[in-house]
């Protein structure tokens, strides 16, 4: 009742309650964001106080970064079953749980069941696929700039909380770095289930910028779904040149940047000298870029060639991930890195998401872009257990960082194997 009721008064006010939706969504994606990104302010806390290796921790973190893709495509099979607030609410509910059971772990297994396990099936269920289900259902105009927005929450996320947890983390101790996280996912969890509705139907109202003459039609497709639809997906577009082309580029992304930078960056910076707090700043500062950047991206992805875009955005991470090592992680090289680096960190997610629609169609863009999600996270956890390896075996990341640029420069090229849309009115 009160989500009908704020939904008139902001009628009166001319706001469409769509942009309610859009805030508590962007609001659980960053939630989420900040949990996954927890674990890389805490690598060398929990080090140190339980003799774990890094590449230990970081078996843990690439299980989690698998199940948070893998859960990615059956996403939409759970909202479309259960709708968007229990799914929201349930996820949310199960990190806070998981934060919480985290302040008592002692063994490694209760690090791979924790943050594994049930953080990355949790997430899993509010990761990108979640911020398409709501663009797809609440809006007929503005999906590219909703979907920047959305996109961009992550890098929010680690803007507001890492440098807090560095904080606290250095003042408190690692398990207070935790109480923040675990406040919003519970605040948000319960604004979720109070006000987040599956469709504007059930609203009584249009999407935005649609027809409000027209009734609302739920796709047969949606009404039909079952588990066994996402592998039916995969199955038929597996050997499709775009969808190969698109997952391995993805693939790349999630190479070079939530595996590798997100989780290790800030123990990257400790071999330097630098303390956890600075680095924790820095990395705040490659999400305020990417806030930024990403938006833009949104926009940028409704006017220009996406393929040249993409272009564009491996090509300068690539650039800018071969030259970290040689910055001397002074506050004035890593600046630089923050800046090229940061502007299009998770700026490939719009074009992405376009190319896939393109190609696959509207009904089964969502479905289609989950499985190049996976393929993302697929590659995250490879660097984050690779970047780990590599640190406790050589006693240094530069190889991981130098396979990354490489591996960046190389989706720049193979982008341009994807045939320019069509373009549609």
């Amino acid at each position: 009742m009160f989500a009908h009721s704020l939904s008139r008064w902001l009628d009166r006010k001319g706001i469409h309650f769509s942009w309610v939706i859009v805030a508590i969504t962007f609001l659980t994606m960053l939630t989420s964001a900040a949990a996954l990104g927890l674990p890389g302010v805490l690598l060398q806390p929990l080090s140190r106080e339980f003799g774990w290796t890094t590449d230990e921790i970081s078996s843990a973190i690439a299980l989690r970064f698998i199940l948070f893709g893998l859960i990615g495509p059956f996403a939409a099979i759970f909202m479309e079953r259960f709708g968007l607030r229990n799914v929201i609410s349930t996820a949310l509910t199960l990190v806070a749980l998981c934060l919480a059971l985290s302040t008592q772990m002692t063994q490694l297994w209760h690090m791979f069941l924790l943050w594994g396990l049930i953080l990355g099936i949790a997430t899993g269920m509010t990761a990108l696929v979640l911020g398409a289900v709501v663009a797809n259902r609440w809006f007929e105009k503005r999906r590219g700039l909703v979907i920047g927005l959305l996109t961009a929450s992550s890098a929010t996320g680690q803007l507001i909380f890492l440098p807090v947890a560095a904080w606290l983390i250095e003042h408190h101790g690692w398990r207070m770095a935790v109480l923040p996280v675990f406040c919003c996912c519970a605040l948000v969890a319960v604004l979720a289930f109070v006000l987040i509705r599956n469709r504007p139907h059930d609203m009584g109202i249009a999407a935005y910028g649609a027809d409000p003459s027209v009734v609302p039609v739920i796709p047969a497709l949606a009404a039909k779904m079952t588990l066994l639809e996402p592998l039916k997906v995969l199955a038929s577009v597996s050997r499709n040149r775009t969808f190969l082309v698109l997952a391995g580029t993805f693939f790349i992304c999630g190479l070079s940047t939530s595996g590798l930078i997100q989780t290790h960056f800030i123990s990257l910076c400790g071999d330097y000298g630098m303390a956890a707090i600075p680095a924790a700043s820095m990395l705040a500062l490659m999400g305020a870029f990417d806030f930024v950047g990403t938006i833009l991206s949104g926009w940028l992805s409704d006017r220009y060639d996406n393929r040249k875009l993409l272009f564009w955005y491996y090509g300068l991470r690539g650039l800018s991930l071969l030259w970290l090592p040689h910055s001397d992680f002074t506050l004035y090289g890593l600046s630089i890195f923050a800046m090229f680096y940061g502007l299009d960190w998770i700026a490939t997610v719009p074009p992405t998401v376009k190319l896939a629609g393109a190609a696959f169609g509207k009904e089964r863009a969502g479905m289609v872009f989950g499985w190049i999600f996976a393929a993302h996270q697929i590659g995250s956890a490879i660097a984050a257990y690779g970047a780990g390896l590599s640190r406790t075996m050589l006693l240094t990341y530069t190889p991981a960082l130098y396979t990354a640029g490489a591996a960046c420069l190389f989706a720049a090229v193979i982008i341009f194997m994807i045939q320019k849309p069509v373009k549609v009115a």
